[in-house]
């Protein structure tokens, strides 16, 4: 399957910090937290594209000592967008633990 960040997947992503990598994942939490429950496409398709950036950033070699970290964020993703069966972790929750980036990253530039 084709990357749904094609151009960041080539490399792109790399480039960037893990602020600013986290605060790119923390987008499309946003997004899916805001359709959850409204409209299941665009929520779906925003936590496939949230997804696919964190996979990016647990596999820059840059971040292996915060592999353990990153896995679990995901691992509470997937559990919130499947009714947080498992871990109790929810969408909006997520969006105020990614907004801290956000707002790093912003601070930087």
């Amino acid at each position: 399957m084709a990357p749904i960040h094609g151009q960041l997947a080539a490399g792109r992503w790399h480039s960037l910090s893990l602020v600013e990598q986290l605060a790119n994942v923390g987008s499309d939490v946003a997004r899916a937290a805001r359709w959850y429950g409204k409209d299941p496409q665009r929520c779906e398709q925003a936590f496939d594209r949230a997804v696919e950036l964190l996979d990016l950033t647990i596999a820059d070699e840059r971040w292996k000592g915060r592999r353990k970290e990153l896995t679990r964020a995901r691992e509470l993703l997937c559990d919130a967008m499947f009714g947080g069966t498992t871990y109790g972790s929810d969408l909006a929750s997520l969006d105020r633990y990614f907004f801290h980036f956000a707002m790093a990253a912003r601070a930087g530039r």
